[in-house]
Formats: C-alpha cells, sequence, structure tokens
C-alpha cells in the first residue's frame, strides 16, 4: 500500500497515512477537525542500477561506456613518467 502525505492548511499538521488506492481521500484534519486537508507531493527518489545506458538508449556520440585506459595516438597506453636514476661519471 502506498504512504500519503497530508497537510491542514488551517492548523499545519502533517501526517503520513497507509492507504489503498480504492480509499477515499481524507479531507478533514484529524487535530481541528476542519474540512481543510490537501495532499502533499513529495519527489520520488530513483535508483538506476546496472552499468550504464542500453545500446536502445540515447546518449553522446564521442562518449563510450566500455572504453579501455586511455590510449594516445599512436596507440600506446599513456604510463606514468619514470624517474631515471643515471649515474654521473667523473
Amino acid at each position: 500500500m502506498p504512504v500519503y502525505s497530508y497537510r491542514c492548511e488551517n492548523c499545519g499538521v502533517q501526517f503520513d497515512r497507509f492507504q489503498s488506492y480504492n480509499d477515499p481521500v481524507l479531507t478533514r484534519c484529524p487535530e481541528c477537525n476542519k474540512k481543510a486537508l490537501r495532499k502533499v507531493y513529495t519527489p520520488v527518489g530513483i535508483v538506476f542500477k546496472g552499468s550504464g545506458f542500453y545500446s536502445t538508449d540515447h546518449r553522446s556520440a564521442s562518449g563510450s561506456f566500455n572504453r579501455s585506459p586511455k590510449e594516445s595516438e599512436s596507440g600506446k597506453k599513456d604510463e606514468p613518467a619514470k624517474p631515471t636514476t643515471e649515474k654521473s661519471s667523473e
């Protein structure tokens, strides 16, 4: 059953109720007993799972989700520069 949030426009009390889709919408405030209740619409949390978009979804042409590590234009992988340990011969 979904949870609906209600707020009284008269006294300002706010509460949540578990209600079936078939239940009538509440109109009377349980605190002040006036017909001033309104539903409060709250944003829904969305959770995306998986590794990315499907091939039929839209995305930018320059992006790819299955890229290998950065490669330079010559085709070699970029590696961090190694420090040189040359000894000077005197």
